[in-house]
């Protein structure tokens, strides 16, 4: 019984020897677990949209015949809506990009020629543009989700151009027809944009884009039927400004997280 007595008193011993060694050694340092860090916004990836704004067309008319002579300038404004369609790749924070885009138009406006009448009488030249596209490269910077743009390539209109009555008179209502011509227009365009990725693959633009189109010379022909066939020759300086707000949907590039 002694025995077990001095072996439990032993033990005790040994117990406190070794809890009073312990508390004497210094505490274990605490490591915090990685945590993850801020999303990272990829902007690579093919991206189809659509967008909707504005735009105004300046439009100069000279007359060719006999001597070259100013008739004047009108804005032509109006809404556009169309759609877009691109790819981009992202290194580090810099994003390129190919896109082409396609707006229907409805850009239209007019003057009262400066020198020239019909039957005697003052008419107008009026510009309608019923459609443009753009064939652009960019070349952006983003912040995460938050990407700022500038673009350029190449730019087409297509342009319907007329002589207008301004009067009621001869058996022609005000606003008639009676010289027409149209063409498809080639020309260049810059612009800018800033671009906010709202959610996976989502991603809205604010755009503003503006359109040299040069000068191009054109024959006037009355309408069909009458018969009468040309009119006259012009030559027509033009500008286009548009805004738009875009909405895209890209394929790929998605948020990945960095530790």
């Amino acid at each position: 019984m002694n025995r077990f007595a001095n072996i439990g008193a032993w033990l005790l011993v040994f117990g406190l020897v070794g809890a009073a060694s312990a508390a004497d050694l210094p505490a274990r340092p605490y490591t915090k677990a990685p945590s993850i860090g801020a999303p990272v916004y990829d902007w690579s990836g093919f991206y189809i949209g659509v967008n909707g704004g504005g735009g105004s067309s300046q439009n100069c008319w000279t007359g060719g015949v006999p001597v070259p002579t100013a008739l004047g300038c009108h804005d032509a404004t109006g809404g556009l809506v169309g759609g877009q369609i691109g790819y981009r790749w992202q290194m580090t924070n810099w994003v390129f990009g190919l896109e082409a885009q396609g707006d229907w138009a409805n850009l239209k406006g007019s003057n009262t020629s400066a020198i020239g009448t019909f039957f005697g009488l003052p008419f107008s030249n009026q510009t309608k543009i019923d459609s443009i596209g753009l064939f652009t490269g960019q070349v952006g910077y983003a912040w995460n989700n938050m990407l700022w743009y500038l673009k350029g390539g190449a730019a087409v209109t297509h342009d319907n151009y007329n002589g207008i009555t301004n009067f009621t008179a001869g058996g022609f209502p005000a606003g008639t027809a009676f010289a027409l011509a149209s063409e498809t227009r080639w020309g260049g365009v810059v612009g800018t944009g800033i671009e906010f990725g709202f959610a996976p693959g989502w991603s809205v633009a604010l755009e503003y884009d503006h359109l040299f189109m040069g000068s191009g010379s054109l024959n006037f022909f009355a309408p069909p039927v009458t018969g009468v066939g040309f009119v006259f020759a012009d030559t027509i300086k033009q500008d286009v400004d548009m805004g738009t707000v875009r909405l895209n949907y890209r394929f790929g590039g998605p948020i990945v997280a960095k530790y």
